[in-house]
C-alpha cells in the first residue's frame, strides 16, 4: 500500500466516522432506533440475504411470494446482531449459518438458540477460491432443508452469506483478491470502475436466487427473505456527501437499512415449542475463524 492509497483509505474513515456522529445521534444511540425487532415478526422460517438491498430484489421475478420492505436495525452484520440477539432465550428457534459472525460474538451476545448449525466451520462445506474461503448458497441451502426436517417444531433461522463478498463470479480477475475490495477500490489499490463491482454485486444476487428460491420450495409454513443490511455501491452518503461502498456501521441510510420482506407461504403453519439449548458447545480452531472472517474482508 502507497503513501497516498493510505491517506485516501484514512481520509474516508474519517468522513465515515463524521456522518456516524450523526446517525447515532452522537453516538447516543447504539442501533438504527426505527429498525424492527426480527424475533418480534410472524414467521416460522426467517431467511437472511447478508448485505442484500431492497431493490436488488424489486427488478426480480425469481423468488415466489410477495415482496415488502422492512426497516433494519443493523447498517452491518454486528450491529443487526447486537440489536437483534442479545440476552435473548431463542430455544424456540434454529438458526443455522453461513458466517462465522455470531459466532465471533457469542459471549458478548448471550443468546440462547436450541441449536446452532455453523456450516462454515466445517471445511468441507466450504468452496475455496485462491485465497478465499466461503460457503456457497446451494450448500447453505443444502443444511437448511436439513435442518428443517430435523426440527420439525422449531423456528428456523438462515443466514446465506451472500451477495455479500467474495464474489462468486467476477467481471474481471482484478476482484479475485483475497483483502477487502471495497476498501482496496476507495483506496485506489483496485483499479476498476464503480460499473465493475456493481455488475459483481448483482451477478452475486443473481447466483444466490435460485438457490432461496430451492428453499422455499421446500419449506412449509410462512417464511420470509429478508437481509441483515443492504449495500452500498457509490451512493452519497449524508450529511458529508462521500461516496460509500459496502456497508459500515452506524449509518442509516435506505441503501443500508431498508431491507426486503419478502413473505411465502404454503403448507400448514409450524406448531412451534420451545426446548433445550444444544448452542454454544461447539469449540472451533481460531485459525479456522480467523481464515473465514479474512475472507468475508472482516480482517486484514
Amino acid at each position: 500500500m502507497t503513501l497516498k492509497s493510505m491517506f485516501r483509505g484514512r481520509l474516508h474513515e474519517w468522513l465515515l466516522r463524521a456522518n456516524r456522529l450523526y446517525h447515532r445521534r452522537l453516538y447516543t444511540v447504539e442501533s438504527n432506533p426505527d429498525g424492527i425487532d426480527i424475533f418480534d415478526e410472524d414467521w416460522d422460517s426467517l431467511v437472511l440475504l447478508d448485505a442484500c438491498r431492497y431493490d436488488a430484489l424489486v427488478d426480480r421475478d425469481e423468488l415466489p411470494g410477495n415482496l415488502e420492505s422492512r426497516v433494519s436495525k443493523g447498517s452491518q452484520t454486528y450491529e443487526f446482531l447486537r440489536a437483534n440477539f442479545t440476552d435473548r432465550d431463542l430455544r424456540d428457534t434454529v438458526y443455522v449459518t453461513a458466517t462465522p459472525q455470531y459466532y465471533r460474538f457469542e459471549d458478548e451476545l448471550n443468546a440462547t438458540f436450541h441449536e446452532v448449525v455453523n456450516i462454515w466451520s466445517d471445511d468441507s462445506n466450504v468452496w475455496h477460491d485462491g485465497g478465499r474461503q466461503v460457503v456457497r448458497p446451494e450448500t447453505t441451502t443444502e443444511h437448511a432443508l436439513q435442518a428443517a426436517e430435523q426440527y420439525p417444531n422449531k423456528r428456523l433461522l438462515v443466514h446465506y452469506i451472500q451477495p455479500h463478498t467474495p464474489f462468486l463470479d467476477r467481471p474481471t480477475e482484478k476482484l479475485n483478491t483475497d483483502r477487502n475490495t471495497y476498501r482496496q477500490f476507495i483506496s485506489g489499490e483496485l483499479s476498476v470502475d464503480a460499473s465493475t463491482l456493481r455488475e459483481a454485486y448483482r451477478r452475486n444476487v443473481d447466483i444466490t436466487l435460485p438457490h432461496v428460491t430451492d428453499l422455499l420450495e421446500g419449506l412449509d409454513g410462512k417464511t420470509v427473505v429478508t437481509a441483515d443490511h443492504g449495500e452500498l455501491l457509490g451512493e452519497r452518503l449524508y450529511p458529508v456527501p462521500v461516496s460509500g461502498w459496502g456497508h459500515p456501521h452506524g449509518t442509516y441510510v435506505d441503501e443500508l437499512v431498508r431491507v426486503p420482506w419478502l413473505v411465502h407461504e404454503q403448507g400448514e403453519r409450524r406448531d412451534v415449542t420451545s426446548g433445550s439449548s444444544k448452542s454454544g458447545d461447539e469449540e472451533i480452531k481460531h485459525d479456522v475463524v480467523e481464515q473465514r472472517l479474512r475472507s468475508l474482508g472482516y480482517t486484514n
